[in-house]
């Protein structure tokens, strides 16, 4: 049996998919007050709400270690999805007890119960950056965050170390670090949001650029690493590495709205951030725009794919393919 945690999100919602097509006996953790509506409708969507169904969810939360304990019992292998992300500063606390110490747990009740491999979802976050010219980001560059790096990044990095410590002590696994996850998930947050955000007329860009992968991609190569003979290793899953511009004009083309016209220079991301946070003190909701992601918005960042492009002949889905389908997806959503 195969234990995942974080069904209900993105990435989780279309592991189970994939394993539930594949015939395998899955347990799948939610948190109590969590609902599967976004994985539900991802079955239907693909006709197979009679193998959501079969699904056995198991109320709990990876930072509580009885429950955890409980729903792991009677299981071969993990795949370990359920994570947090988020870059405003007052979700610190949070983020190092779900990203750090709930990947703790996970590690040592699986070595506890012997369990044959654990398969983490970590990311490109996860990785440092390549000082060399060409900028690109392998498998091979893997440093701890400076301290210009996002907290999240911080998390990620040091939950990979978890995993790597249970490695140590014993038990085989794998790590996947993908780019920007594209899909549809919740369309009011995480990158779901991108598409929800050009829909109401996104005006902004910058000169940045970073990696976008299709979800499906993601479940697929790490169901394809979690069952295969390769085992304490990671692999980096990007599909393309593009500018914010061009990803947002293309989404835009498909929803025929006007293009992002509005270049944010240095001086105006400055600016928005701390306009962003006196707004957020002043009204009691959370910053839509932080200094962080202000930060990120203005690098050029590249990772490579090349190693499990080449260790399972693995092909990613055409990028302008992956934005119509989701953009026809929200669409219909909307309907």
């Amino acid at each position: 049996m195969i234990f995942v945690t974080g069904g209900t999100g993105l990435v989780g919602a279309h592991i189970l998919l994939k394993l539930s097509q594949r015939g395998e006996k899955i347990k799948a953790l939610k948190r109590p007050l969590s609902n599967t509506c976004i994985c539900r409708n991802i079955f239907i969507r693909n006709n197979a709400l009679e193998l959501f169904n079969n699904i056995i969810w198991v109320d709990g939360d990876i930072t509580n270690i009885v429950s955890l304990q409980d729903g792991m019992k009677d299981c071969t292998y993990i795949i370990h999805c359920a994570g947090m992300v988020s870059f405003d500063p007052l979700d610190k606390e949070i983020l190092r007890k779900i990203n750090i110490e709930g990947t703790a747990n996970v590690m040592n009740i699986a070595l506890s119960l012997n369990m044959k491999k654990v398969a983490y979802v970590s990311s490109v976050a996860a990785l440092g950056s390549n000082p060399m010219d060409d900028n690109i980001v392998n498998e091979e560059i893997y440093s701890p965050p400076t301290k210009d790096a996002s907290y999240y990044a911080y998390t990620k990095y040091h939950a990979e170390q978890e995993v790597w410590r249970g490695n140590a002590e014993g038990m085989d696994i794998v790590i996947v670090n993908p780019s920007i996850i594209l899909g549809p998930g919740d369309w009011n947050r995480g990158s779901s949001k991108i598409f929800q955000a050009i829909y109401k007329g996104l005006r902004f860009y910058t000169e940045g650029s970073f990696g976008y992968v299709d979800v499906i991609d993601v479940a697929e190569a790490l169901i394809q690493l979690t069952f295969s003979n390769i085992k304490n290793e990671r692999f980096i899953l990007n599909a393309v590495n593009i500018k914010y511009r061009d990803i947002f004009d293309r989404i835009a083309k498909q929803f025929n709205k006007p293009l992002p016209n509005i270049r944010i220079t240095p001086l105006l991301q400055a600016i928005i951030w701390r306009l962003e946070k006196v707004r957020s003190f002043f009204t009691r909701r959370r910053p839509l725009i932080t200094k962080e992601t202000c930060n990120m918005g203005m690098k050029n960042r590249a990772y490579s794919s090349k190693k499990i492009q080449k260790r399972l002949d693995f092909t990613f889905t055409n990028i302008d393919f992956t934005i119509k389908k989701y953009c026809d997806w929200y669409l219909s959503d909307l309907s």
